[in-house]
């Protein structure tokens, strides 16, 4: 199966795709101009999108990819990721933040979550000395143990946010970089894949850089998917294992390492906090 899309006039390499002999087209001048030309809308987009490029023509991403994905009828700019990034639910007073995700009908999910997959969660904590219950814990805020991932279309989300939010401009540069990176290496189509508002996706939700940098192959399918939970809740492990969690201590307390790796998930102190709560309760409900 060939998986490139119609080809960009311009420099013509070689490549092998599924024991076929296919044309590449490379990176030049005149493929950036017509890829800018197509996909930016404004003198922000169009500086943010060439920076891009020039990230991912290092890394060997043809242009024709891109092409093939920026015609596709659902981009656009979503006027409702701008108002999410201006009104965070983080902002949101500590009481009023913790009724969104520290309810009876979660703590419930939770519950069952750990018991519908007890071995596979005990088997991650025995490599990765991550708390049980905190996984589970983080699984219940990040997508309600799978069942709230997909809000918004990555794509479009940072699209819209490569054109609205010239403050973020580095790290949505980076992360669309990622992205696109990410969905060529994995032949995913980049407007199949669904997230969050920012831009994080799989039922751990995290953002392309944090995905590429710390998801694992748990199940040892030869994929590191996104929405399989061996895969996620080792990534999640992983995560915090690399941003200093101390394997296996119950030392959760402010400022101590255990605490810190999940600051580093979402550096905002209500969602720490709502996150060791939901914990708690947890394990209070299972008896």
């Amino acid at each position: 199966m060939i998986n490139f899309f119609p080809l960009i006039t311009g420099l013509v390499l070689t490549a092998f795709v599924a024991d076929q002999e296919v044309t590449v087209v490379g990176w030049t001048p005149e493929t950036k101009q017509k890829l800018l030309d197509q996909i930016a809308e404004n003198e922000l987009a169009r500086k943010i999108y060439s920076q891009i490029f020039d990230q991912l023509e290092n890394q060997d991403v043809p242009p024709q990819f891109l092409e093939g994905s920026f015609n596709h009828p659902d981009i656009y700019i979503d006027d409702e990721i701008i108002r999410r990034f201006h009104r965070p639910a983080e902002r949101l007073s500590y009481e009023r933040y913790r009724k969104i995700f520290v309810t009876d009908q979660r703590i419930k999910e939770g519950v069952k979550f750990y018991s519908q997959n007890k071995a596979l969660i005990e088997t991650v904590y025995a490599e990765f000395g991550v708390d049980p219950f905190l996984l589970v814990s983080l699984a219940g805020v990040e997508s309600k143990y799978g069942t709230h991932a997909k809000t918004h279309l990555v794509f479009v989300a940072l699209h819209t946010v490569i054109h609205k939010l010239p403050r973020r401009e580095k790290w949505v540069e980076k992360e669309m970089a990622e992205f696109l990176s990410y969905c060529y290496e994995n032949n995913v189509p980049p407007l199949s894949l669904g997230g969050s508002y920012a831009g994080a996706f799989g039922y751990g939700q995290f953002i392309p850089s944090s995905f590429r940098s710390y998801a694992v192959d748990f199940d040892g399918d030869g994929v590191r998917e996104p929405f399989d939970w061996p895969d996620v809740l080792a990534s999640m492990a992983n995560y915090l294992v690399k941003n200093g969690y101390a394997k296996g201590s119950d030392n959760f307390s402010k400022d101590s390492p255990n605490w810190k790796s999940v600051y580093r998930y979402n550096p905002a102190l209500n969602y720490v906090k709502v996150i060791f709560e939901l914990r708690e309760a947890i394990i209070e409900a299972r008896g």
